[in-house]
């Protein structure tokens, strides 16, 4: 079936406007005669717009020139014609030349302009016919069926864009201590623990399982730097917990697209800067997949010297005594292996990605402000007794002089009397 279709056309004219009138006009009381053939016809057809000027387009017999006429933004030349020829024509599809195009409620409409640019001919200076410019629109209903075959877009939507690019959205937070908020201060003291949540965000994705398969600390926001300490290796074996710390995930999750995990607070040695950096590779799988070595979340039992999956059987974690979990030969520090990182940003749009979060500041030891209390405590202790045993002796040698007082006037000076002769 054919498409149907409506045309708007007018003339926006300096000089001449038989264009948009078809009834006669009076000038100078003598009649025009309204002229036969209209001077422009526009065909929109299924994917091919055509527009056939007459060359006597203002009606005075002063012919234009193919030359001058251009369609649309791009300014689309017209076919070859020849002088003998009284029109002159354009065929051009309906998304070239810079046509636009406008989805209404009713209608899908392509617009565009035939525009007539007079140019002085040779070395002349001066132009015999006016400049005009035609808007042009073509007006395809958007109810009922104008092809036997499905429409095919030849363009994606921005936003449509936006969202398939956007599958996954991955963060790395530093919590409280009851997990409850984002810790408001990356301050710690040595013998705190830090607890970090690991997200993903799936919108309107199939249910997904967020695993952390490798963090590292560095100095610095960058993940290369030296020194570094390891603390998830292995596909998800956080070996920081191997130490003398108590690190370990949180089980059980909040959540499948949630992971928490604790480290205990360190420094580095021979290192002035009081800043650490921590770096995690997360990635995904589907919510309904059996975790396995590759895809796993393991803690280190101290208790019973055993590795403790989060979900899944035990099993799954033997690998990380081993020190190798289903890629041999791997690189503990993946150094080149790693996706770009965006640092401090905390945010990504991949399907697996590197997230930083930091810096972690430390204000000073634990132990060192223990001793500050204690010292404190034995100083307040010793002024206190200096000043008791002031007070004592102040009290002792007052009650000493009031005690002589009172026994110089219990025992009055008999002075002796002498009687004159």
């Amino acid at each position: 079936m054919a498409p149907s279709y409506g045309l708007f056309i007018c003339l926006l004219l300096w000089g001449s406007a038989e264009l948009c009138y078809p009834q006669p006009l009076w000038q100078g009381g003598a009649r025009r005669p309204v002229r036969s053939k209209p001077p422009l016809v526009v065909e929109c057809l299924e994917a091919q717009l055509v527009v056939t000027v007459s060359k006597d387009l203002f009606g005075t017999g002063k012919l234009i020139r193919p030359a001058d006429l251009t369609l649309g933004p791009k300014a689309c030349e017209p076919l070859v014609s020849t002088d003998m020829d009284d029109t002159v024509r354009f065929e051009v599809g309906l998304h070239e030349c810079g046509n636009s195009v406008q989805v209404t409620k009713d209608a899908l409409v392509y617009s565009t302009f035939l525009l007539h640019k007079p140019r002085p001919v040779g070395n002349l200076s001066i132009v015999r016919t006016n400049f005009a410019e035609v808007p042009i629109e073509c007006r395809f209903p958007r109810s009922g069926n104008v092809s036997s075959q499905a429409i095919l877009p030849t363009w994606v939507p921005f936003k449509t864009t936006v969202y398939s690019e956007e599958k996954l959205v991955f963060s790395l937070y530093l919590m409280e201590e009851n997990w409850s908020a984002k810790k408001r201060f990356p301050t710690f003291q040595l013998g705190d623990i830090a607890h970090l949540q690991a997200e993903v965000h799936t919108g309107s994705h199939v249910p997904l399982r967020l695993f952390v398969d490798h963090c590292v600390a560095t100095p610095t926001p960058d993940r290369n730097a030296s020194p570094y300490h390891t603390i998830v290796d292995f596909n998800g074996c956080l070996v920081d917990g191997l130490s003398d710390a108590s690190s370990a995930f949180k089980a059980p999750r909040p959540g499948p697209e949630t992971l928490q995990f604790t480290v205990d607070v360190f420094h580095f040695a021979n290192d002035s800067r009081n800043t650490v950096y921590i770096t995690c590779h997360l990635k995904v799988t589907p919510a309904d997949r059996v975790p396995d070595q590759l895809n796993k979340a393991c803690s280190f039992i101290k208790s019973s010297n055993s590795w403790s999956p989060v979900e899944g059987t035990a099993d799954i974690c033997q690998c990380c005594n081993k020190g190798s979990c289903g890629i041999p030969g791997r690189s503990r520090r993946l150094v080149g292996q790693w996706h770009q990182s965006a640092s401090r940003s905390r945010r990504h749009v991949t399907e697996a990605a590197d997230v930083t979060v930091g810096p972690l500041i430390f204000l000073g030891k634990a132990s060192d402000h223990g001793v500050e209390r204690s010292t404190s405590s034995f100083t307040s202790v010793m002024l206190g007794l200096v000043l008791a045993v002031v007070v004592t002796l102040t009290l002792a040698a007052v009650v000493l002089g009031v005690a002589r007082r009172r026994q110089a006037a219990s025992h009055p000076v008999m002075c002796p009397v002498y009687a004159s002769q």
